[in-house]
């Protein structure tokens, strides 16, 4: 019998010593967090939640990096993250990144690329299932949602990415090219295969809310406690159709070609 391992990072707050006073405060992000565990429990996965403080770089790699030990071939992991997303300048060359920009995580103590996201995955086994789901934004080109007055973006905001960037432009800088150096190192191999279903383009908003991030709300009512029955390809149509064309969800892959993977049913161990 396969194994499932989760984790579910929820943040509704930065540490504003470490954001230059910005805190980032959000309303759903750990309610993402603890629903999505529930899902995933019911699945049959042993999760594992991460909240606000808790959600820092060491807090979450010391997880991923446990997770890769345990599982192997024909295993999986999930790793949902509800919080904000952020971008700052790729310096590693433009066949990296066509934007020329990396987008990142904004965890509670410092901004996590998305090189260091793969850097995390290529220490499972090839074998290993991946699946994450992102809710949050990759831009910080605007402050509210195109009419909203009450509910915010899932962003860093672009002047504070600009600011921050400055401030540690020699960490990010050498923290890229270090990430990619080892990914070099590691030859051609592909690594395990991953869908990731993010809550929007990397141009477009990541919706907060009341209870939910849109994202979340979309893909749980959606999976509807388990009835739903489709492969990871129309659930990611139908959170879609669910939101407005301001935020259109992604679905894409990493890693070695699965297209069995993309047609299991969602969350199977």
């Amino acid at each position: 019998m396969p194994t499932g391992l989760s984790l579910h990072v929820g943040l509704n707050q930065v540490d504003p010593e470490r954001y230059d006073g910005w805190d980032g405060t959000l309303l759903a992000c750990e309610n993402d967090a603890r629903d999505m565990a529930r899902l995933a429990h019911a699945a049959g996965f042993s999760e594992t939640v991460l909240l606000t403080p808790e959600g820092t770089v060491e807090g979450v790699t010391t997880v991923l990096r446990a997770a890769a030990e345990r599982l192997s071939a024909g295993d999986i992991l999930l790793f949902t993250y509800s919080g904000h997303g952020g971008q700052v300048p790729d310096v590693t060359g433009p066949d990296d990144e066509p934007d020329r920009r990396d987008e990142t995580l904004v965890f509670f103590d410092r901004q996590f690329l998305d090189d260091e996201v793969h850097q995390e995955f290529r220490r499972f086994d090839d074998g290993v299932r991946i699946v994450t789901l992102f809710d949050c934004c990759h831009s910080g080109s605007s402050v509210e949602l195109p009419g909203s007055e009450a509910i915010t973006g899932r962003y860093l905001p672009e002047p504070k990415q600009i600011a921050l960037y400055e401030r540690d432009r020699v960490f990010y800088d050498d923290l890229q090219r270090s990430v990619a150096k080892a990914a070099a190192a590691t030859g051609d191999g592909q690594g395990p295969p991953v869908i990731l279903i993010s809550a929007c383009q990397d141009n477009q908003t990541a919706a907060d809310g009341p209870v939910n991030g849109a994202f979340t709300e979309a893909l749980l009512e959606v999976w509807e406690d388990g009835v739903f029955r489709g492969d990871y390809r129309t659930f990611h149509r139908a959170i879609q159709r669910r939101l407005p064309p301001t935020q259109s969800p992604n679905l894409y892959t990493t890693g070695a070609p699965a297209p069995a993977f993309l047609g299991q049913r969602p969350f199977t161990v």
